[in-house]
């Protein structure tokens, strides 16, 4: 029987394990989508490099694995994280090579169009990390061409310090010299949040002016989040002036982001699981991609992020109402709507009110249901799966981003949900994603509320929703 979980219309392969985001790229116009998989199984393991192409970004072909471990090779235990650049009109890879405690630089390149892949016979392409450094983790790979010269971040942290970024240079991605970290964090760092002791899956770009250098903070396998960092970059050297988390609903993870012909900057995440391994084994796969999101540099400094506009493609039959004012207690505005594979996007007016949002998967008795809710007095935005589900076992924290809004501004929230995803985007300058997992199949209902005082509904438009496989 088909998992009611499994979402229509977000990217994952067939079956089994997939997490990181690698080597995107388009080339000849096609988006080519890598990412970390297990074809042996719905959990951890064997890692491989699964694959993808798209001509449009919604619609998805499923491609040959493109990198598989070589037994008795640099990457015999697994072909982790990495990302895809063009060498000179040579599509290559720089990933991961795990073998034993090993973790090396590795690098394969395509002579067919990014279907086959041949690794260097010399791999790994550095084949020790710094002697000088007490290292944890040497892996993840960003690889940028400055001047003329090939530049590498590799992710890893300083034991007893914190998470860091090592700074490497290249005339041809083969030999590679060491220069120097290009960031050291600080493990016990909580203000303004926590960076851990090991930095994983690191990106940096140019973007409207500035750097921005997003990194993925791991902590003992157990505490994982993304962060950003913006400030500027010269000579080897980048001066961080300020940074947030990027999608704070605790789902989010290993994001990557690459430019697109028009020249946009276009990010991907894994979105981990928020149910027990066992409910994953049981239902044959575990993991699924973010959509496609497209940032932006904001006159303050920050990072905006709203959804790739291709995905209008996917709406189907429309539903339209407005004009509301939602008072406490109301209730039953949306009941002739149902579904799990939506689309909503609904502007609110600038208010007083405490709370105000929506529910999705919603029972009838309301014994299920999530929240999309907005803090007007404090700013912020939340999913809150805390009755998502009768199931016990699931996640149901509540996570919250920071969304001020400028006096006499109102809320515009895009929500994407997608049976146990969704993804919430706000007035184009944050997102929050979380995972739901109803118990119950009548959890499809909607409806809107406020506490604490009205709040007036200028629109609302809801999409159902195609998904993206034959």
């Amino acid at each position: 029987m088909e998992d009611p979980h499994r979402p229509l219309y977000h990217f994952q392969p067939a079956s089994n394990w997939m997490n990181d985001p690698n080597g995107l790229i388009q080339w000849d116009g096609t988006y080519h989508l890598f990412y970390q998989t297990n074809p042996n199984g719905p959990s951890h393991g064997t890692i491989h490099w699964g694959h993808a192409s798209s001509d449009d970004l919604v619609y998805w072909t499923d491609l040959p694995l493109a990198l598989s471990p070589t037994p008795g090779g640099p990457d015999q235990a697994g072909c982790y994280s990495g990302c895809a650049v063009d060498d000179d009109g040579v599509p290559t890879l720089v990933y991961t090579g795990v073998s034993g405690e090993d973790q090396r630089p590795c690098v394969a390149t395509s002579a067919d169009g990014l279907i086959s892949w041949r690794k260097y016979p010399r791999n790994p392409v550095i084949p020790a990390p710094p002697e000088d450094l007490d290292l944890v983790g040497f892996r993840d790979h960003a690889v940028w061409k400055e001047d003329g010269v090939w530049r590498q971040l590799i992710g890893s942290g300083i034991r007893g310090l914190g998470g860091a970024v090592l700074l490497y240079r290249s005339k041809d991605l083969l030999s590679w010299e060491y220069e120097k970290p290009l960031l050291v964090g600080d493990k016990d760092e909580t203000e303004p949040f926590w960076t851990g002791s090991m930095w994983e899956c690191p990106d940096f770009l140019a973007l409207g002016g500035k750097h921005v250098l997003i990194l993925s903070a791991f902590h003992q396998g157990d505490t994982f989040h993304t962060f950003y960092l913006v400030g500027t970059y010269e000579n080897s050297e980048f001066e961080p002036e300020g940074g947030a988390i990027v999608d704070p609903g605790g789902h989010f993870y290993a994001p990557q982001t690459m430019v697109d012909e028009q020249n946009r900057r276009i990010m991907w995440g894994w979105l981990r699981e928020g149910r027990p391994e066992r409910e994953q084994q049981e239902a044959g796969w575990s993991g699924v991609m973010s959509l496609p999101r497209l940032l932006s540099m904001r006159v303050d400094a920050s990072l905006g992020v709203e959804p790739v506009p291709e995905l209008k493609a996917l709406r189907g039959e429309h539903h339209r109402s407005g004009g509301l004012r939602l008072t406490p207690g109301s209730s039953g505005l949306l009941e002739n709507v149902r579904g799990d594979c939506l689309e909503l996007v609904a502007v609110f007016e600038p208010t007083e009110a405490g709370e105000f949002g929506l529910k999705v998967r919603c029972s009838p008795d309301g014994e299920e249901q999530t929240l999309i809710v907005y803090d007007a007095k404090n700013g912020r935005l939340a999913v809150d799966p805390s009755r998502s589900s009768t199931n016990p076992n699931v996640h149901k924290d509540v996570r919250w981003a920071e969304v001020g809004l400028r006096e006499g501004e109102g809320l515009r929230l895009q929500i994407f949900l997608d049976r146990s995803v969704v993804e919430v985007f706000a007035n184009g300058r944050a997102c929050v994603t979380d995972r739901i997992y109803p118990a119950r199949r009548d959890s499809l209902g909607l409806d809107l509320f406020s506490r604490g005082g009205p709040v007036g509904l200028s629109s609302l438009h809801i999409w159902e929703m195609h998904g993206i496989w034959e």
